[in-house]
């Protein structure tokens, strides 16, 4: 008796914030990508959560196992812009934001904006570029805009970097500066398929029979719903002891015997937002644990630094997370 009462009182719970054409629309964005790439579920949501709380994305793992056009077929269910832009390591900033050029009609310059200015923009192999170029995308992706000749000119909205990265172990790149991989919501590192993901991935591509990927994929969501579904999420009910639950769990990154480099302030809220789009896309206006633990891996990962000792013995950041996350009493 005691359990249908707490379903009830769930259910009521549930109904104070409309999620149900949220939850559809991802159901069916989920459903278009699942038609080209196998697998990758976790990949696919992480991508849906960070468009939801406007974060920029940082994808790494080999090449050949579908990063890109699994991002562009992601872009593909979104009805905006999209652009691409290989880096390479004789890449300016320049041909990133754009550039200014005389006009002899009007004797004045007139900018020219670069494929940076686009809603959704698959950046690939972005550590093949320096730094320098690099850090052209700082305040873009930070604030929303690019300053070129003392004038801003800000981004459209959505907008979204959808990076990929080869392992730095790779020869010829060059690793991210800490101040930019604190820009990407999330680092997701993509694995190898399982024995019967690559079967059904040599199935599927012999019975596409020379079809393009992006032909399968229509297009689902526009900015207006993207925008109504963004302040949905604003409206998610965040207890008093869960953000303490995530302090904790950052702060213990900072002092963890482990790590050279513990996670920001910028971390905690990244947890926060991300928690509560995992909630929302799952039908629920309130953050429940289970929602921070998805969110820290892929939010951490990539914020904190092994100290040389532990690096060496081949321990992973992912590893510490956990360490962390087991440690640290669970809200009830």
């Amino acid at each position: 008796m005691e359990e249908n009462n707490n379903s009830e009182e769930e259910l009521s719970f549930n109904s104070r914030i409309p999620l149900e054409d949220l939850k559809k629309t991802v159901d069916t964005i989920k459903t278009e990508l699942s038609k080209v790439i196998i697998g990758q579920k976790d990949f696919i949501e992480l991508l849906i959560v960070s468009l939801l709380v406007d974060g920029h994305v940082l994808i790494e793992g080999v090449p050949g196992i579908a990063k890109t056009i699994t991002a562009k077929l992601f872009a593909k269910t979104l009805k905006t812009g999209f652009s691409r832009i290989q880096f390479t390591p004789d890449l300016m900033p320049s041909d990133i934001l754009g550039t200014s050029i005389f006009n002899i009609n009007s004797s004045e310059f007139e900018f020219k904006q670069g494929p940076i200015f686009s809603n959704v923009v698959l950046i690939d192999e972005i550590n093949r570029a320096p730094a320098k170029t690099q850090a052209a995308l700082f305040e873009i992706m930070e604030e929303g805009q690019a300053t070129m000749d003392g004038r801003t000119y800000n981004m459209d909205t959505p907008f979204m970097v959808l990076a990929t990265q080869n392992p730095i172990e790779q020869e010829g790149t060059y690793a991210l500066p800490e101040a930019q991989l604190d820009r990407f919501i999330f680092k997701i590192k993509v694995a190898y398929p399982s024995v019967e993901e690559e079967i059904q991935i040599i199935r599927t591509h012999h019975d596409r029979k020379g079809s393009k990927p992006q032909e399968m994929v229509q297009s689902v969501i526009t900015p207006k719903q993207l925008a109504d579904y963004k302040s949905k999420i604003q409206e998610i009910k965040v207890e008093e002891k869960i953000v303490k639950y995530i302090a904790e769990i950052v702060t213990k990154t900072r002092n963890h015997p482990h790590l050279y480099l513990g996670g920001s302030p910028r971390a905690s809220i990244a947890i926060l937002n991300a928690a509560k789009a995992f909630a929302a896309i799952n039908g629920r206006d309130f953050v429940i644990p289970e929602d921070i633990k998805q969110a820290l891996v892929p939010v951490l990962n990539h914020r904190i630094i092994l100290t040389p000792e532990r690096e060496m013995e081949g321990m992973t950041t992912d590893s510490v997370v956990h360490m962390i996350m087991q440690s640290v009493e669970i809200p009830r």
